[in-house]
């Protein structure tokens, strides 16, 4: 069955399911308009911000709010101890990574594949995350700083950006812009 022009994007067999991809292979037709439609989806999706914390009943906690932190400090949970100033280096994509020696990778999450990064790094600010997250574990093996579950922090920090942050305390406190 020829396929020619049913999938006119590399990534249109992305939007179909098992089901509708067995059809295709065997009609040579496929359903355009659902493919646009579930493209449209996809985007506006991917656009969303999940929350910090999530019960499992759908609750949405509130951050907490801590005395005794520095005017403006962004706050996280202190996933490892110990407290680094350095040079923010802001990643939201692996293809991204470009660090030296004692930057402070910020971003949404970690996993296993930006492991050899942190080799490199002094600290780790990420979004989400707990005590047991890719990250944190990490940074424990690796006895660095990190705080994790810093909303919006690839937001609201700038790659360049000097900060201090205290593992701890699980506080980010953005020194010079």
């Amino acid at each position: 069955m020829p396929l020619r022009g049913e999938l006119r994007e590399p990534g249109d067999l992305y939007y179909l399911d098992l089901e509708e991809l067995q059809s295709l292979l065997r009609t040579g037709k496929a359903d355009r308009p659902k493919i646009e439609r579930r493209r449209v989806e996809y985007r506006r999706f991917a656009r969303l911000t999940p929350p910090r914390l999530m019960f499992s009943d759908g609750e949405v906690p509130e951050p907490d709010r801590r005395d005794g932190l520095p005017a403006g400090a962004l706050t996280g949970l202190g996933v490892s101890v110990g407290i680094v100033e350095g040079r923010a280096r802001v990643v939201r994509s692996l293809g991204e990574v470009i660090m030296e020696k004692g930057d402070i990778l910020v971003t949404a999450f970690t996993d296993p594949s930006r492991t050899p990064v942190f080799v490199s790094i002094s600290g780790l600010v990420t979004e989400v995350g707990g005590m047991m997250t890719h990250g944190a574990v990490i940074t424990r093996e690796y006895g660095l700083p990190a705080v994790v579950g810093v909303a919006d922090a690839t937001r609201l920090i700038h790659d360049g950006d000097r900060i201090r942050l205290d593992g701890e305390m699980g506080f980010v406190q953005i020194l010079l812009n």
